[in-house]
Parts: C-alpha cells; structure tokens; sequence
C-alpha cells in the first residue's frame, strides 16, 4: 500500500499498514511512521474539511468518511495583557476535537476491509466514534464508565451505537474493551495509531491559519495525548519538509486533582509519577496512566514547551470567564485557559507572542454541570 509502517517505538519493529491492528504483538502501542510533510502547494483548496490536508497522511484515503470536520474557526481575544487565538473546536460535527482522529482513522479502517468497531470511551471520543462510524455505514460499539456524563451517553445513543456501561473507574472501560477484541475490531482512540494521523491536523490548520507560520506557543488539555502528540507530529513534518522555520512551544494543561504528565515532566522523567488522583470536573482529561507518556514528554521537551497542572477553583474560574466571553466550553476545556493565565504570571508567554489555546469541547455536552458551575 505504501512506505509507512506501523512502528513500536520502543523496538522499532515494524509492521504493515494492510494487516488491521490496534497493538504490537507485545500488546504495546504502535505509531505510523513519521511522513515527509507537505507544501501549501499539496492542499487541497476547495475541500473545506481537513481532508484538504490529506497529501500529509501516510496513505491515500479514497472515500474518507467525514461530516465536514477540521478548519475551526481560530478567535483572537483580549486575556488580561494577552492576546492569544482560541481555537473553538466545538464546531467540529459530534461537538470536540476528537472527529479530527476518528475520521481519519475510521476512514482508514473501512478502506482495509473493517466495517464494525469497538471503543471505550468516557465521553467525546465515543460520541465522536459514533457519529462518524454511522455515517461511514459502520457498526459501533462504546463501552463507557457507568459515571459518563447522560448528555454524551444520550449523544451515542442518537448515533445508533451500541452501548454498554461498565462500573469501575475509566480503566475498567478500556480493559473490558480489550477483553472483547477478539470478536471486534478495537478501534481505540487511543491505542489505534491512525487516530493521531487526524489530530496531525492542528498542526496543518494553524500553519495554515497563520499565513503558513507556526505559532509560537499552543496550549492544550491533555489525558491520553491524542492532541498534544498530533500536534507534534504536524509540526515535526513542517520543519522537515522546510515549510516553518522552528516548532512552537507546546504546553499541556492538565487537572491537578488528575496530572501524570506534570507529576512526570516536573520531576524530569519520562517515567510514571506517584501523585494523588482525585475527583476532577477536567473528566476528559482524567487518564490516571497515559499509555504515550514516554513519546508525550518528549514532544513537550522538543518544543521547548512545557506542563501546568491547575486546581478545581482555577478551572471553574477560567470557565466561567471564558463564558462571559461568548465561549461556552466543557469544564475539560477550560484547563487550557487556566493554565494560560499560569503561564503569563511566570513569564513563560509573552503579550508579544502568538499564542493558541485550543478550546477542545462544547459546553453543551455538559450545559447543567457548566451552569451550576458558572453560576
């Protein structure tokens, strides 16, 4: 089919992208290996998706599934003394970010011959695998802690996906996910390599946004990775391929009461961290153990980026001001905004610099959890 290649990164074993596969054969997760970038020349201009970027995926989608996801609006608006561009992702179809991956990946599955699959999911990602699965002619099954929000659950449902609760915390979703694999294809957003081939298109979409400049700074929450190592892999094929002149400085912004990868990052490792996990309204972010850790460090580190964790108080407070802003985001969203306001009072961002936070969610999927929090 092509010269990519699933790649273990911990081996660099290799393995086709013709054979479906969610793992390596040691159960560990796999990458796709890294592609050449592209000009602007390589876009696809009258395509008003993030499919105008599709010279940049490792192999030629022919029927891509999409619903018109990508090319969000980006909003610059007054934040104290900055200045920074929101990109609202919430205009994406199913309401987040994650229809960035799933059209990609599920795109990428049906044309190899998979027509059911399975995810686990405690929210977005599942609302996300739904709609875009249905509309592919898909069968999907979510499995999601029996604790997920009614509202994304009801949104799963409407797709025609099948649904299953399973009691436990996160992890419990994702092992009886695995546990059933064996009869569906497990297409999981965050084990399934393909995935992060969509969310490659924050990076495309800001070079683009920005008269095909990188920013100078992005900021992102962050639970599995899925934005954060996307937007590495954008940018790393950008600088390769000659198209900006250095990567941005990419900051995860992740809960307090749930930040392995600032536990990790502020002790200057790689490995896990043994810090205190707790109940956080960040729920999308809520990964106790963040299977990419290893690969998200050092993107963080390449970039000359960073990690802020931020407290309850501070995430209800930047979400109700993002609200009287006309933003309306999930309370996950506002960590990035939260850890915006971190970043400006160390110094770590400037007025002067150009500076991303993407907004991840809509507001909407959590409209009586945001009013009661908001007030």
């Amino acid at each position: 089919m092509s010269t990519a290649s699933y790649v273990d990164p911990r081996n660099g074993k290799m393995y086709p992208l013709d054979v479906p596969r969610w793992c390596s054969d040691d159960r560990t997760p796999l990458l796709v290996t890294p592609g050449a970038g592209i000009s602007r020349d390589d876009i696809e201009a009258r395509t008003r998706s993030l499919w105008r970027y599709q010279a940049a995926l490792p192999v030629r989608i022919d029927k891509p599934i999409t619903l018109g996801e990508g090319c969000t609006p980006l909003v610059e608006q007054a934040w104290g003394d900055l200045r920074p561009h929101f990109k609202l992702e919430w205009f994406n179809p199913t309401g987040s970010f994650k229809d960035r991956g799933s059209a990609v990946m599920l795109s990428f599955l049906r044309q190899i011959g998979i027509n059911a699959v399975l995810e686990d999911s405690s929210g977005n990602g599942g609302s996300s695998m739904a709609g875009l699965g249905t509309a592919g002619g898909m069968g999907v099954k979510i499995l999601a802690p029996a604790s997920t929000s009614p509202a994304k659950i009801a949104q799963v449902r409407a797709y025609g996906a099948q649904v299953q609760l399973v009691e436990g915390p996160r992890e419990e979703s994702e092992a009886e996910a695995i546990r059933q694999s064996d009869k569906t294809f497990y297409a999981s957003h965050n084990w399934q390599p393909f995935f992060l081939e969509g969310t490659k298109s924050f990076a495309y979409e800001l070079w683009e946004d920005f008269g095909f400049r990188a920013p100078d700074n992005v900021i992102m929450p962050v639970g599995a990775g899925s934005s954060l190592l996307g937007c590495a892999f954008g940018f790393r094929e950008l600088l390769k391929a000659g198209q900006i002149a250095k990567l941005p400085r990419l900051f995860v912004a992740q809960p307090l009461n749930c930040s392995p990868i600032d536990a990790s990052f502020q002790a200057g490792v790689d490995t896990p961290v043994t810090r205190g996990v707790h109940k956080t309204i960040a729920e999308g972010t809520a990964i106790r153990n963040p299977m990419r850790l290893r690969e998200i460090i050092q993107a963080v580190r390449e970039s000359g980026g960073g990690t802020v964790a931020v407290t309850e108080d501070e995430l209800v407070s930047a979400l109700r001001r993002l609200a009287r802003q006309g933003l309306f985001a999930e309370p996950t969203s506002a960590s990035g905004a939260a850890a915006l306001d971190k970043l400006a009072a160390t110094g770590a961002i400037k007025p002067g610099e150009t500076t991303v936070v993407i907004l991840t969610g809509s507001g909407l999927k959590a409209a009586s959890t945001v009013a009661d929090l908001v007030g």
